[in-house]
């Protein structure tokens, strides 16, 4: 029986010589969700630590530099660790990270000042990286090279469910139950109904973190107790020299290119879903909705993002079967950019609306870059994939530097926030011209 007519559960999750990965595939995805879930609760956090701390957005975006500066900091040792033991230790050590960062929030909350948060972030990170640089080669490796990116686009799928549930928990038990009180009359108080305040709003904040840290420490006990196949030949991992590795790696072009595009995508991503808060509430506030009632329905458009997101990587992992990822990938970046310029010329409904769709040609970028970059690469897997991971700084950076331009003054007529938006579309610009240099060069 061909490979097509097989369906996934022999394509995609078996090898030539009968193994069968279909059980760790399952495994192994769960953690997908959990990095999407952490991800996801903590965009519209910009906003809200914004207001518990009566900062300004380019303030509250120093969530975003801890939680992605996380994932750049321990890409590489990640890495390493992995390399000399395995992927399923790799997996283990992320979620300890993971569960030990969220419960960090217990003592950062009582302590009641902005940068334990932001180290509880860091620490967080540090797990997800660890997580992503062992579950994401992984999952290629699980089957014919031919189906790999297929593979990883299905179990990227997962990741948007993580998400959804994120933002779920965000608008309904931390956005929704935070105190009502504007932006505006937060600075109108005294120092000790603002510590009142404050000490109730941390409160609240910090439950749902506290929660999933709880619910980590089980699926840590689950996975340890799950049969998973070691993939690496630890002899051969251990031969390979660091220093070599990294050589190889920047002459590849393919690769090089694709930690570039991946920056950048990240970067588009996290502006998208972060700034699509102060994006709705800016304009539901011009309809005559109050702060927290705009940032609420904001919320739920971005959920509505999500949904859309996590819709189309299913239908485009199915897509797949049927035209090349690098071509999927340049339709998508077109579509994106063109989506954007009612966002940033027109505003309004039809801007949000527009920025709502955006999800939509993101959907298959992530996966789709990943596996373009590590698709010829053998021996360096580990190191590959932690330079991609490494990558993820994008969404550390540029939503800081939009955050910049949000804070400032508008330009030509148009709203500083409005005009922000040109930052994404210059990433979705060099993730298209990835998709067109790799198309060429499969070519020749």
């Amino acid at each position: 029986m061909s490979k097509e007519s097989n369906g996934y559960k022999t394509s995609i999750f078996k090898t030539k010589d009968g193994a069968n990965y279909l059980l760790p595939f399952m495994v192994v995805t769960l953690c997908f969700a959990l990095w999407g879930f952490a991800n996801d609760i903590t965009n519209p956090m910009v906003k809200s630590f914004s207001k518990i701390f009566r900062m300004s957005v380019t303030d509250g975006t120093l969530v975003q530099v801890a939680f992605y500066g996380g994932y750049f900091a321990m890409a590489f040792p990640a890495a390493m660790f992995i390399r000399r033991y395995s992927y399923k230790t790799g997996i283990l050590i992320g979620l300890g990270l993971y569960a030990f960062g969220a419960l960090m929030f217990i003592p950062s909350a009582y302590n009641g000042s902005y940068y334990p948060f932001l180290l509880s972030y860091f620490i967080i990170t540090c797990g997800l990286s660890f997580l992503e640089t062992s579950a994401n080669p992984f999952i290629l490796s699980m089957g014919e090279k031919e189906s790999a990116t297929r593979r990883l686009n299905l179990a990227q799928a997962f990741n948007p469910i993580g998400s959804l549930l994120g933002m779920f928990v965000a608008m309904n038990f931390i956005q929704a139950k935070l105190n009502p009180m504007s932006s505006a009359e937060r600075y109108k108080l005294n120092e000790t109904d603002f510590e009142a305040l404050k000490h109730h709003d941390l409160s609240v904040l910090s439950k749902p973190y506290i929660i999933i840290g709880i619910i980590l420490i089980v699926v840590f006990i689950i996975i340890l107790l799950v049969k998973i196949p070691k993939k690496q030949n630890k002899e051969d991992k251990l031969s390979l020299s660091f220093k070599a590795s990294i050589k190889r790696l920047t002459k590849n072009k393919t690769y090089r290119e694709g930690v570039v595009a991946q920056f950048f995508y990240v970067g588009a991503q996290i502006t998208c879903w972060t700034f699509i808060i102060q994006y709705g509430t800016q304009v539901f506030m011009q309809e005559g909705l109050t702060e927290q009632a705009a940032e609420i329905y904001s919320q739920k458009l971005n959920i509505v993002a999500m949904l859309m997101f996590c819709c189309s990587r299913f239908i485009n992992t199915y897509l797949m079967k049927f035209f090349k990822p690098t071509k999927m990938l340049i339709f998508f970046s077109i579509c994106a950019i063109i989506l954007l310029l009612p966002t940033i010329f027109v505003g309004g409904r039809a801007g949000i609306y527009s920025l709502v769709a955006v999800s939509v040609c993101m959907s298959l970028m992530f996966p789709t870059i990943y596996a373009l970059a590590l698709g010829n690469i053998e021996k360096d897997t580990e190191i590959g994939s932690a330079g991609l991971i490494m990558a993820i700084l994008g969404g550390s950076l540029l939503p800081a530097l939009q955050a910049v331009i949000i804070d400032s003054k508008g330009l030509l007529g148009i709203s500083s926030m409005n005009i922000s938006f040109v930052i994404p579309m210059i990433c979705f610009v060099v993730v298209m011209i990835f998709g067109i240099r790799t198309t060429k060069r499969i070519k020749n």
